[in-house]
């Protein structure tokens, strides 16, 4: 059986695809690895679904490979797919049927899947103990489970999760998250899209961003976010005379007008009309609020907001909101 080169499960090399005159996707190039949790950012438009039905052989690539275990998705498709799993958007059950009922059922469409690899699956999803109730009965969380047991049936390599949180409430996004975990520690690798910029930070090892079809960023994220700059935000009166004072350090960047879509919410929330937003080195911080004391500006509060996925995906992309 051929293993991945160096730890390399899922191999993408100048990915390209074009309709017409139009450029869909723009040379993305990135590598997941057994063990790791790949997280996949796009805006809308940005091309994040096309990619990933290139990556299951759903539409061909312009230009480019897609390889998963060493084989060509596009040349040797039955031997590359055979290494994949996948959910895209909500995981398709039949209600009036037991969930071992579903997993046998897919079970029969696939060489090799024995009773003993459903029990293996259903083990390892937790559902060992609702596992002969009807699928309707079934909590969101159990069938995105369910479906998981599904995608995995076949051993593969490479897990595909599209939203694999969406719907579900604060419990169940921690436990899922708790679960996509155990799944990457068993030496799987699973690639995950998600909008919810605070999962993917939390989930992921590395991530990719996206914007109009290019390649914006690759890495992971204590990297992504460490090439961000902490915002301060103070509260000072007079407004005008403080962002005067901070305007004068070369090293200070002043947010002016302070554009809140560009905030995640937990920043935007501490804002009012005193507020001047700045990227301020950590070391500048005690020193300009001394400046601003000796020059009799007020201040009613400072506050640190470290950098985030979130603030850095929103300044790749402009704002643009999450596909």
């Amino acid at each position: 059986m051929q293993q991945p080169s160096g730890g390399s499960v899922l191999h993408v090399q100048d990915l390209n695809k074009r309709i017409g005159r139009r450029t869909i996707i723009d040379s993305i190039s990135f590598d997941v690895r057994e063990g790791e949790i790949f997280g996949f950012l796009g805006p809308n438009g940005a091309g994040k679904t096309t990619t990933i039905r290139m990556l299951v052989g759903l539409i061909k690539p312009s230009s480019g490979s897609v390889e998963i275990c060493g084989f060509n998705v596009q040349k040797q498709p039955e031997e590359a797919l055979k290494y994949v799993g996948s959910i895209v958007e909500n995981p398709e059950m039949y209600p009036f049927l037991t969930g071992w009922e579903n997993l046998m059922h897919f079970a029969r469409m696939q060489e090799g899947v024995d009773e003993q690899r459903i029990w293996e699956v259903t083990e390892l999803v937790h559902l060992s103990g609702r596992i002969h109730e009807k699928v309707r009965t079934y909590s969101l969380g159990m069938r995105q489970r369910l479906g998981i047991a599904q995608a995995l049936l076949a051993r593969p390599k490479l897990l595909i999760l599209d939203e694999p949180t969406n719907g579900l409430d604060p419990k169940g996004i921690k436990e899922m998250r708790a679960f996509i975990r155990e799944l990457a520690a068993s030496g799987l690798a699973v690639f995950v899209s998600s909008h919810l910029l605070s999962e993917i930070q939390l989930l992921c090892d590395r991530v990719a961003i996206i914007g109009s079809g290019r390649e914006l960023a690759v890495g992971s994220v204590d990297e992504l976010m460490g090439t961000g700059q902490a915002l301060v935000i103070w509260d000072a009166d007079p407004k005008e005379k403080a962002r005067i004072l901070l305007s004068k350090y070369t090293d200070i960047v002043v947010m002016d007008p302070v554009d809140s879509s560009v905030l995640e919410d937990a920043a935007a929330a501490l804002l009012n009309e005193r507020s001047i937003v700045t990227e301020t080195p950590e070391h500048r911080v005690a020193e300009v609020l001394e400046h601003m004391v000796r020059e009799g500006i007020t201040l009613r509060g400072v506050d640190r907001v470290a950098p985030t996925l979130e603030r850095l995906f929103l300044k790749m992309t402009e704002g643009a909101g999450i596909e």
